[in-house]
C-alpha cells in the first residue's frame, strides 16, 4: 500500500510541487472552503435544488458573486450591466478585471 501511495506522489510530482513556481498559489484550501460556505449553508436549509438546470444555474451565479465579491465590484451591478441595465459606467467584462487585479 505504501509503494502505490509513493509511486502515486512520484506520479503528481509536477502538480504538487507546482506551488514552487508559482508562489501566489496558497498552500490550503480555507479561501475555496470560505467560498462555498454560503451555498452549503443554504443546501442545508433548503434542501437542495429540485432539477440539474436549477444547480447548474446556482453555481454559475454563486462563482460569479464570489468573484465580483474578491474584486471589490458590486455583483448587481455587474449582473445589470451584463443584462444590458446601465446604472452608472459600463462595468468591464470579468475576464479583463481579473487581470487587472491579477497585475496590481
Amino acid at each position: 500500500m505504501l509503494d502505490r501511495l509513493l509511486a502515486r506522489l512520484h506520479r503528481r510530482k509536477h502538480e504538487l510541487l507546482r506551488v514552487l513556481d508559482r508562489p501566489e498559489i496558497p498552500l490550503h484550501t480555507t479561501g475555496s472552503e470560505n467560498d462555498i460556505r454560503a451555498f452549503v449553508t443554504k443546501r442545508k436549509i433548503s434542501g437542495g435544488t429540485v432539477s440539474e438546470a436549477g444547480k447548474n444555474a446556482r453555481d454559475a451565479l454563486l462563482g460569479l458573486m464570489k468573484t465580483c465579491i474578491k474584486l471589490d465590484v458590486s455583483f448587481f451591478r455587474y449582473l445589470g450591466d451584463r443584462l444590458g441595465i446601465y446604472a452608472q459606467q459600463p462595468i468591464p467584462p470579468l475576464p479583463d478585471l481579473v487581470r487587472q487585479a491579477a497585475q496590481a
